[in-house]
């Protein structure tokens, strides 16, 4: 109930109010009283002080005689008046001065006090001392009377004037005055309620707008704005909040859009991702991550579990940025390449690791080194044989005869050749890799540049007794490419399986056309391709029987370059699974658009 600002508000006004009426009532209570004392001691005084010797004189003439106290008493009523004797609450008092017993008065003797105040024993030591200058005249302030005791000595009698006065009007007029004081803090606590009740609503409503409007932006909501009602401090707090949902709003939809960016970058991208907090566990880890590990990562997972006996996980956590750790991990049959860093410097950081499977530069770096050991190997076979007959030549001299050295010479050039057909193949592949080989585009007829093919390989297949046959759907398209390039890739494909089928042989060499492809497919009963080489027959310098490769003249690149020119066309060219004994090649070809470019 306290803790409302409206009560709060209403709280402090009360307390002011009551504690102001409060001064005020003590301070004219103690005025009135300050005045009423201060008045009757200057009239006192004023009676018997210097200025009035006279009067003192008389009193003291009049002491001298045997009835003294009768004849003092006359002159005081005589100047009652002066005295302010009202005999109700002001009164005199004629007093034996050495007992300071009640003689005569203008009140009976139950009016005194019942102890002597101090101002009638300093008059019965004035009159012991004989000093009529001592007058008891000390004002108090907390006492409930007034009093003054002037000592009277006249001749061998001495008595003690005691002027005594109740404070009853004093009280009354303290009484007025309180009840007065009680009327009007009873009116300004009524008044200060109601104007603390519409302080409060005009101080109160505007926060109450905000601190709703505080709970909707804490709730998300950033698009209601508070009216600002006035150009004071509250108007402009309104103002202010209002800037500040605005740049709110703006600053989390800007993280918002950035962690979705980031979100999808590391949903979508190749690189798996692993972050773990302070204390190993994990924060996150992309679908990549899981895939690149070939296993789940799962939420409970921790550094030490997947890492730990690689590097620990405090060595990593204490690398001062930009230092990371690299290294690498065989999962299977890949290879990743990890990097391992602190991703901040503070208590709240962690560690981020990027896994990159670089299987296939493994892969590429050992192909590079084959590709070059195979092209070494292939030049210095031929290289050594032409050195071998060029040397036996020349140290002959005369005594080999004609035709051993027309056959030696025959050697040398057909080694030539062969080196030049590696030279020129691997000239083609670098065109084809660096993508400057020009592609001659023409719209021809598919089928015509089989039948071509075909007819060209015919002889050689019936030379080693194969059956050649060709069977053609009724119509073939006409298609966009370089019909000599094209027609380079399938007489390599039907060479090859010419060559590769031992005598007597099946080829069968079908085509056929879908929606906007066309397809062409070989297929022989040879000796077929073994699993695990099946993946590799399109890589440069591959064969599956090496010496029976060479024996008959290849040199492992045709079917690379088969590839590079269909890739170039947009097709593809791959081996299909084949029923038995053999082998099948598969050719596909877009009919338009789309040639000419790298994939």
């Amino acid at each position: 109930m306290f803790r409302s600002l409206h009560m709060k508000l209403t709280l402090i006004l009360l307390l002011l109010i009551t504690s102001l009426m409060s001064v005020v009532a003590g301070f004219l209570t103690t005025s009135v009283s300050s005045f009423y004392i201060n008045t009757f001691y200057q009239q006192m005084d004023g009676a018997f002080g210097a200025e009035r010797r006279e009067f003192v004189a008389t009193l003291r003439s009049e002491a001298a005689n045997e009835n003294g106290a009768e004849l003092i008493q006359s002159v005081l009523e005589a100047n009652a008046g002066l005295l302010g004797i009202d005999y109700r609450t002001r009164n005199y008092f004629v007093l034996d001065g050495i007992s300071g017993e009640y003689l005569t008065g203008s009140a009976e003797a139950s009016e005194l006090p019942r102890e002597q105040s101090v101002n009638l024993l300093t008059a019965r030591t004035a009159v012991v001392q004989g000093d009529e200058t001592l007058v008891g005249d000390e004002s108090d302030i907390t006492a409930d009377y007034m009093d003054v005791a002037i000592p009277i000595m006249g001749g061998e009698n001495a008595f003690i004037i005691y002027i005594l006065d109740n404070k009853d009007t004093v009280s009354g007029l303290n009484s007025q005055l309180f009840n007065i004081i009680m009327q009007a803090m009873i009116i300004g606590l009524l008044i200060s309620i109601l104007l603390s009740f519409l302080l409060s609503k005009t101080m109160v409503d505007p926060i109450e707008k905000l601190t709703a409007g505080a709970e909707r932006v804490a709730a998300g909501e950033f698009d209601s704005e508070l009216p600002v009602e006035s150009t004071d401090e509250i108007g402009i707090l309104t103002g202010t909040f209002n800037e500040m949902a605005g740049v709110l709003q703006s600053t989390l939809a800007a993280m918002e859009n950035e962690r979705n960016k980031l979100d999808t970058l590391f949903l979508h991208m190749t690189d798996g991702v692993v972050a773990f907090d302070h204390d190993g566990h994990l924060i996150h880890c992309n679908p990549a991550a899981n895939e690149l590990l070939q296993r789940t990562v799962s939420a409970d997972c921790t550094y030490e579990e997947l890492l730990g006996d690689m590097h620990p996980f405090e060595n990593i956590l204490s690398l001062q940025r930009p230092n990371y750790v690299e290294d690498e991990l065989t999962v299977g049959d890949r290879i990743l390449e990890l990097y391992l860093a602190p991703f901040s410097d503070q208590a709240q950081g962690g560690v981020l690791i990027v896994l990159h499977d670089v299987t296939e530069q493994h892969r590429n770096e050992e192909r590079r080194k084959e590709f070059v050991a195979n092209v070494s190997h292939e030049l210095r076979t031929p290289l050594t044989n032409v050195r071998s007959y060029a040397e036996t030549l020349r140290d002959g001299g005369g005594d080999i005869p004609q035709e051993m050295a027309d056959s030696f010479l025959d050697i040398i050039i057909n080694e030539t050749d062969r080196m030049t057909h590696i030279v020129q193949d691997l000239l083609t592949l670098s065109r084809l890799d660096s993508g400057n080989a020009e592609l001659s585009l023409s719209r021809f007829p598919f089928g015509d540049a089989i039948e071509s093919v075909v007819r060209a390989n015919a002889i050689n297949a019936k030379q080693r007794g194969h059956e050649l046959i060709y069977s053609e759907q009724e119509s073939l398209p006409l298609i966009v490419g370089d019909r000599s390039r094209l027609e380079q890739v399938m007489m390599n494909v039907i060479g090859n399986a010419i060559k590769y089928t031992p005598d007597g042989g099946h080829i069968r060499v079908s085509a056929g056309a879908l929606e906007e492809t066309v397809w062409m497919e070989v297929s022989d009963d040879g000796i077929g391709i073994p699993e695990k080489d099946r993946e590799r027959i399109f890589d440069r310098f591959y064969r599956v029987d090496k010496a029976r490769s060479r024996e008959s003249g290849g040199t492992g690149l045709g079917l690379s370059i088969a590839r590079e020119i269909v890739h170039q066309h947009n097709g593809t060219i791959a081996l299909v699974p084949h029923e038995g004994k053999g082998t099948t090649i598969r050719l596909t070809l877009p009919i338009s658009a789309g040639a000419g470019r790298r994939v």
